[in-house]
């Protein structure tokens, strides 16, 4: 596939993996941090999972599918756990792990 095809996919794992670093941020910031943990450490593995799809998207990576399969799978869990929270930052990266899981769906088959 040509990067062209890719442009959709890669803008929703580009603005998911900004919304989860916005929000692993912002939850550091709350008061009780702890209840946060296991909604940071999910931010910044869907981050990191967007980031490696946008990017194995872009190469046209032989890989990209499979790399984009994986990546909504982590979208999904992050979103999950980021819809438990009552933050904006939360409902926020949970809209956009969303969006990002559906495209990488869409790209993934």
């Amino acid at each position: 596939m040509s990067h062209e095809s890719y442009t959709a996919c890669i803008e929703a794992c580009n603005g998911c993996a900004t919304a989860c670093n916005h929000c692993a941020s912002a939850c550091l910031k709350e008061d009780n941090v702890k209840m946060m943990a296991r909604c940071i450490a999910l931010d910044i593995d869907c981050a990191a999972a967007c980031q490696f799809a946008a990017a194995a998207m872009a190469r046209g990576s032989e890989h990209a599918k499979a790399i984009c399969a994986l990546c909504a799978d982590i979208c999904d869990a992050c979103g999950a756990e980021c819809e438990k929270h009552q933050m904006a930052h939360c409902k926020a990266c949970a809209k956009a792990c969303k969006d990002c899981a559906a495209a990488c769906r869409a790209m993934a088959h």
